[in-house]
This record gives C-alpha cells, structure tokens and sequence, in this order.
C-alpha cells in the first residue's frame, strides 16, 4: 500500500484513493462528495470507457438505429443531423443501452453473440480504463492542480483481476499509485441491492465463463430457446447469482489494501470526515 500506516495517509500531501465494491454501496456518493470539496481530482472509470473507449461505437448503433428510418437516413447521408451521445457522471446509461441483454429481439434484446462482442468490448474498455489510473493522476496534477485523487471504479473490476495472485498486473498497477478502498455491504445489504436491481434491472458486464454457465443454466431450467430469453427475466434471474460470483473476487482484492463498511460510508458527509475514517481503517489494518 502507498501509505504503511495513518500517520503516512494523515501527512501525505497528495491522497490519491481507489473505490471498489459493488453497485449501491456508495463509491460514487464519496466519489461525488470529495469532488465537490474543491480539492479532489474525481475520475470516473464508467465515464472513461463511454467518452474514450465506447463512444464511437455507441455513437455508431445509435447510428444504425436511426439509418432504418428513411427520414432520419436521409439526413444522415447528407450529413444534415449528428447523432452522439450525451454522457456525464450522472448519466451513463448510454453504456449500459449499449451493452444491453440478451434474448428475444422483439423485447429489446440482442442474439447472444452479439452480446459476447459487446461484453468483450466492455472488458477490453473496462481494463483500459483502469490501466489509465496513472496518466490521469499525473494529469490532473499538472494540468489543473489537483493535489488529491480519487478513482471511482464500475462494480465489474473484480472480473478482471486476480486478488490473489501477488503478480496481478491490474491490481499492480492501480496499487502502486492508489490507495485501494473497498466499499462492503452485509447480507442486509445484498438483499437490498437484489430487491433494487429487480425493480429496474439494468445491463451488467459479466466474466465470460460465468456468463456461459449462467445462459446454459437458464436455457435449461425454463425450457427456452435462445431467442425466446425475456431479457429482463434473465439478467434478473442471474443478479443474485452475480452477486454471489463476484463476493470471494471481491474479498481477494482486499489484502491490496483496506476496507471500509456501507454503514460507515454513508455517515461521512464531509472530506475530512473521510481522511479521519481511512485513517482509522489504516490504524485497523495495522
């Protein structure tokens, strides 16, 4: 870890932290909170791969949608209209149309391999992303002044990474610039997170040999085709499975640094709020 102990954390002059955890557990609400004291650098890796990595092909299905309607075709082969799309770090959902669900087309979902590309598009985006950690730290720095950092990860990080390979070249990576901070929830929690998600489920980025598992499963045990899937009936079906997935990859990540509970988290309103609790985690950890 960059800082061995709370005392290094309270007297560096640069605090530069990484969020990770899963969706819910409040990495963008301190993420938001530090950006808005003034002194905090917030890069949003959703935000990176939708703007840097993802935008020309979002841009290009939104594209392909509009080139089946002969007016709007038109006046994109006459170059009369621009169609991009509109991301910020209150609104990433054109990620997430893009990524999409798979299933029956006429209920807005996309034949599986179809999906796989765009899954692996997302992965290859996702670690990108991550693996400019480093060159926004310095950026943000030179460029605008920023002593402090924060990294604001998706909930698909730990798909990516080894935690318990020492070697792992994410982990690495983002280690040797970051603090990294892991977001944890109980078993109050995840309940909470499933009853959301299955309010308004929305698109994942799933490891592709959980995805396969979890497809074929789901194909055998409601007796479907592919192309009869109710999209939201499966990313619903496979949340909790998801969840469940993702829990011992996330706890592997932990030795990389420190851990701070939900119910923690949502007590800190303020910056130095903040430092005090890592702080604390660090005296923790020790």
């Amino acid at each position: 870890m960059i800082y061995q102990t709370a005392q290094d954390w309270r007297d560096a002059p640069h605090k530069r932290v990484l969020f990770y955890g899963m969706s819910g557990l409040g990495k963008t609400h301190l993420s938001n909170m530090l950006r808005d004291a003034g002194d905090w650098f917030h890069y949003s890796i959703d935000y990176r791969i939708g703007t840097r990595y993802m935008g020309e092909l979002i841009a290009d299905n939104a594209k392909a949608h509009a080139m089946k309607v002969p007016f709007l075709r038109n006046l994109l082969m006459t170059d009369s209209i621009y169609i991009g799309s509109n991301i910020t770090f209150e609104n990433l959902s054109p990620v997430s149309t893009y990524l999409g669900k798979p299933g029956d087309p006429d209920k807005g979902g996309l034949p599986i391999d179809e999906y796989r590309v765009r899954q692996e598009q997302f992965r290859r985006a996702e670690v990108n992303a991550l693996m400019d950690t480093g060159h926004f730290i310095e950026r943000a720095g030179r460029l605008y002044g920023y002593p402090h950092f924060v990294c604001d990860t998706g909930g698909s990080i730990c798909e990516w990474v080894d935690g318990d390979d020492p070697d792992d070249p994410i982990l690495t990576e983002l280690s040797s610039h970051c603090l990294l901070i892991g977001l944890k929830g109980d078993e109050a929690h995840r309940q909470e997170l499933i009853r959301r998600f299955d309010r308004a489920p929305k698109p994942m980025c799933y490891q592709p040999e959980f995805l396969a598992g979890a497809w074929a499963e789901y194909l055998s045990e409601n007796n479907v085709k592919e192309g009869d899937v109710e999209p939201d009936h499966f990313i619903r079906w496979t949340y909790a499975r998801a969840l469940a997935h993702r829990a011992p990859r996330y706890a592997a990540m932990e030795k990389w640094g420190i851990t701070l509970d939900h119910d923690e988290v949502a007590q800190v309103t303020t910056a130095d709020g903040f430092e005090a609790l890592v702080a604390r985690a660090l005296e923790r950890s020790g």
